[in-house]
């Protein structure tokens, strides 16, 4: 294992502890067993919506994630009956494991928080019978979801983030959203959801979380890459943190299910894609961007295999 290297002596870090608490402080080796050192911006993240920092990730555009992804253009984790299954069965395969533990029912209203491309919502209003909302913070995204929503009556799609949302609705589901929130703002989020909910009211979160402890600095590195050039500002979950939160607002957690194995293939699956379509990535990203998302990509993959990443669906009723 590669040791942490001495320029960081007595730098600001986040530190985690087990349970998920940012315990912060000054980095002094050997003082504590870290899960997880990234550099700290000392200056608190704002209360409201981070749209600049969520759009910076798809700022690339359509065009470029269309090499990788899907048709359907779902871009998070999808689910594998076999290893031989298409990448776009498996999504659907993940669209319909999640929208069946919503348990909806015909005439439903659907909150999709952190919508992406639209994919669920569609397909949560054309198989289920609901009537969907999703939410996005992109640009890019709420253009080509408004073309989805076009002639179909009961498909909402708009530029909001859950903060200022506050029409009742009666199942909730988030894929793929969640890392983008941020642990400051876990408790409103939930009080948000419960707020809007019935007592029989249904959550489906589906969120990257932290996986066994590592601190090697090769990994910390990539930790770093992914938090800086990849994803700005996000925060991978503990699921522990996760947890606590949802009950502090009286939401009871019923079921989880990891699909660690699944986003490991998933991302081998779209490393295949671009890297089959270098030339077209190279031409709309640039060079610099085609090798930075192979390698967020593999490197990804990889920490999904050896448990350093996890990924779970959690189910929460009101309590």
């Amino acid at each position: 294992m590669r040791p942490i290297p001495s320029a960081w002596q007595g730098r600001r870090v986040r530190r985690f502890s087990a349970a998920g608490e940012d315990t912060g402080g000054t980095f002094s080796a050997g003082s504590f067993r870290p899960i997880l050192y990234l550099p700290m911006n000392t200056n608190r993240r704002p209360a409201g919506v981070d749209f600049k920092r969520v759009q910076a990730h798809y700022d690339l555009g359509d065009e470029f994630f269309a090499l990788f992804l899907d048709p359907s253009m779902t871009y998070s984790c999808a689910k594998f009956d076999t290893p031989q299954t298409t990448l776009a069965d498996a999504q659907l395969a993940k669209i319909d494991l999640s929208l069946g533990k919503c348990e909806l029912r015909p005439g439903h209203r659907l909150l999709d928080i952190g919508c992406g491309w639209g994919a669920t919502a569609v397909r949560a209003h054309e198989h289920y019978g609901a009537n969907v909302i999703g939410l996005t913070i992109s640009q890019n995204q709420l253009a080509h979801d408004q073309k989805l929503a076009a002639g179909r009556p009961g498909l909402e799609f708009r530029l909001q983030g859950w903060e200022t949302f506050d029409e009742k609705v009666d199942r909730i589901v988030s894929i793929g959203a969640f890392e983008h929130f941020g642990r400051n703002r876990y408790p409103a989020f939930f009080s948000r959801c419960r707020s809007i909910l019935p007592p029989d009211g249904v959550l489906l979160l589906h969120t990257i979380t932290i996986g066994k402890p590592n601190e090697d600095w090769d990994f910390l590195r990539f930790v770093h890459f992914i938090a800086t050039e990849i994803f700005p500002g996000g925060d991978v979950p503990p699921p522990e943190l996760l947890i606590a939160a949802a009950r502090a607002a009286s939401m009871e957690l019923v079921h989880v299910e990891s699909l660690r194995p699944h986003y490991a293939l998933t991302l081998d699956r779209w490393a295949a894609n671009l890297e089959s379509r270098r030339a077209d990535a190279i031409a709309v990203a640039g060079e610099d961007t085609y090798l930075s998302y192979m390698k967020y990509l593999t490197g990804c993959a990889a920490l999904f295999r050896s448990g350093e990443c996890n990924v779970h669906q959690f189910k929460f009723r009101v309590a």
